[in-house]
């Protein structure tokens, strides 16, 4: 069993003890998301640590569309709670990466696509300068802001 799914269960038992109704449902939906995941497909199977974390970040942006879209409809009540659920699962996520090295992130995959086609990448080359900066940051970084600093790079002479 993966280190991190322990870690959620134990919270969950921590939680359960001493009565935290918002934690406790968080991690339950959070924990039944992961088992999703290990029962799809034609066998059930075991995931690790990486895979768990994909599943909690998705979990996380998904309380980051609750929120943002209850914030618009005018429910404030249940756009705190998403927010507050989401804060629960940012505990379990990596340290997401500043401005600064979201930026240095991206001019070295920009540099690594260079070097390997012999000449400066541009706004075509987008998908390969993407690949390698989607695997630099590792689910350190939200999707939007890498190829937002990606292409600032590509359109923009260096």
């Amino acid at each position: 069993m993966s280190t991190l799914k322990e870690r959620l269960r134990a919270d969950l038992t921590a939680a359960m003890k001493a009565r935290d109704e918002l934690v406790k449902s968080t991690l339950r939906m959070t924990l039944t998301a992961v088992h999703n995941v290990e029962v799809a497909g034609t066998e059930a199977r075991e995931i690790d640590d990486a895979e768990v974390l994909q599943v909690i970040t998705k979990e996380a942006k998904k309380r980051a569309e609750s929120a943002e879209a209850f914030a618009a409809a005018g429910r404030d009540e249940l756009a705190a709670q998403e927010r507050a659920e989401g804060e629960i699962l940012a505990r379990y996520l990596p340290q997401q990466l500043g401005d600064d090295e979201l930026a240095v992130l991206a001019r070295d995959a920009v540099a690594a696509v260079e070097a390997e086609t012999g000449q400066a990448p541009g706004p075509r080359q987008m998908g390969q300068v993407m690949k390698k900066a989607q695997a630099a940051a590792a689910g350190r970084a939200d999707g939007k802001r890498v190829s937002a600093a990606v292409k600032a790079l590509l359109v923009a002479p260096q």
